[in-house]
């Protein structure tokens, strides 16, 4: 009677931490949402436009601002833009 199985399975803590180690790793799989919920919040108040500033880096504005401002030159030519900008043309 040596040879048989025993009705309760004992589980040992050497068979319970990989299944907890396992289980910590989900969040790391990617099921959830791909995009942030600030992005969502960003799209669902009001359009925005990425624009250039003078230092090269980027922005983000909404359109109804530029819509309200006041354009000071217009059509300017590919070395007043370097210049503004600081780059050597």
């Amino acid at each position: 009677m040596k040879g048989k199985s025993k009705k309760g399975v004992n589980i040992s803590r050497r068979k319970i931490l990989p299944i907890l180690g396992s289980g910590l790793l989900i969040p790391f799989l990617g099921f959830g949402n791909t995009e942030g919920p600030e992005q969502n919040q960003l799209e669902d108040n009001e359009e925005y436009q990425t624009l250039l500033k003078a230092d090269g880096t980027t922005v983000r504005v909404k359109v109804s601002t530029l819509k309200k401002s006041k354009i000071v030159q217009k059509n300017i030519t590919n070395k007043s833009f370097l210049k503004w900008l600081g780059k050597k043309f």
